[in-house]
């Protein structure tokens, strides 16, 4: 598979709320989120799931991949604005790693719909 790194992508990181006894907690405040544009990326699709049960839900997956030899500042908290979609970071970032050098970086994406 040959893989075009035309895609550009908006990264959106989040502070966490802190909550009135002045905790940190893990939900995010994206009113006040950073927006850092990365370009030179390849956004793929990935597997999909639906739910019919109550409430009909699809689950679409997406690969963000890098090129070789790049790395990309995303975390597990983070979202990513691509193709016209909001999607959310699904569990850790891959940075793949080969003879020793950082290869290139892979991220799971997914959008909730329903």
């Amino acid at each position: 598979m040959t893989l075009h790194y035309t895609q550009t992508v908006v990264i959106l990181r989040a502070p966490p709320v802190v909550d009135r006894y002045g905790n940190t907690t893990s939900e995010r405040d994206w009113d006040r989120a950073t927006r850092t544009t990365v370009r030179r990326l390849s956004v793929q699709p990935d597997q999909s799931t639906e739910d019919s049960g109550d409430r009909p839900v699809v689950v679409s997956g997406w690969r963000l991949i890098t090129r070789r030899g790049v790395d990309v500042d995303l975390l597990p908290t983070d979202r990513v604005v691509a193709l016209g979609r909001l999607l959310d970071t699904d569990g850790d970032v891959a940075r793949w790693v080969v003879g020793g050098r950082h290869h290139h970086t892979e991220a799971r994406l997914k959008e909730v719909t329903g």
